[in-house]
């Protein structure tokens, strides 16, 4: 009876430290010092510096816009049409050794540039081969959209395409599916890439000072991974309700085993 006592205690304790505590389960909480209604969390964003494989959308304006159509693809009137597939034939990809190919202008090494730069680049070097300064040149250099990868314990994993110019690791997830409660919102991890190969950040999103990160904002092609938790693996409920539903199911199955044996 004894040992029959102990296997039931045993159980009941590995069950119920299976549980996901409910700490674990939430966003954005007070883990440090306090923090006031009013306390500003500064932003840690520094500008993106173009990486090999980013598409760039480049649009050249002056007064007579003739003379600058070669830029600019052809359905330009029709911006809000722009779609993934149409940012990939119509954007200018930068290749394996940072460069891009513009009309006229011919190879410009971009890797490592911000896009402000490429638009000084590119207009220094149209007023110094083809225009006046009277042609009023003006130059836009934009990402062809934020593209990135989830994988892990989100809703929808995959690859996706979010055409603004900045997007946190909030809106990020919010847009694959949200973490479900069996994935570690404690351990994200970011791949980020960079000229001289890829590395590994980690995210802890239960932390209301994960806004302070310098990886806050996701930057193009960054791969985000969310681990499962351990519970997961157990099997054993996510929820003390389904946790007591299998704790019953077990105690159940002992039981009648028990009884078969003592027959």
């Amino acid at each position: 009876m004894k040992s029959i006592l102990l296997v039931t205690v045993l159980v009941i304790s590995v069950l119920l430290t299976s549980c996901i505590p409910y700490k674990d389960t939430l966003y954005l909480q007070n883990k440090g010092k306090a923090l006031d209604s009013t306390q500003v969390l500064v932003e840690q964003q520094k500008a993106y510096r173009v990486q090999i494989n980013d598409i760039l959308n480049i649009r050249v304006k002056v007064l007579d816009q003739d003379n600058v159509s070669i830029f600019n693809p052809v359905g330009e009137g029709n911006l809000n049409a722009s779609s993934e597939e149409r940012a990939y034939f119509d954007g200018f990809t930068v290749d394996l050794h940072g460069n891009i190919r513009v009309p006229t202008l011919g190879t410009l090494n971009v890797l490592g540039f911000t896009t402000e730069e490429i638009e000084k680049m590119i207009e220094e070097k149209l007023l110094e081969e083809q225009f006046k300064a009277t042609a009023n040149i003006f130059i836009t250099v934009k990402l062809a959209g934020l593209r990135f990868t989830a994988n892990g314990e989100v809703g929808n994993p995959g690859t996706i395409t979010i055409f603004q110019e900045r997007v946190n690791i909030f809106e990020a997830i919010a847009n694959v599916g949200e973490i479900p409660v069996t994935g570690n919102k404690k351990d994200v991890l970011i791949i980020r890439q960079y000229p001289q190969g890829q590395e590994i950040h980690h995210l802890d999103m239960t932390d209301v000072a994960v806004m302070n990160s310098p990886y806050y904002y996701i930057q193009p092609n960054d791969i985000i991974y969310v681990k499962p938790l351990k519970q997961k693996s157990l099997g054993t409920g996510t929820t003390a309700v389904q946790t007591m539903g299998t704790i019953v199911s077990v105690l159940g199955l002992i039981t009648t085993t028990i009884l078969l044996i003592n027959r």
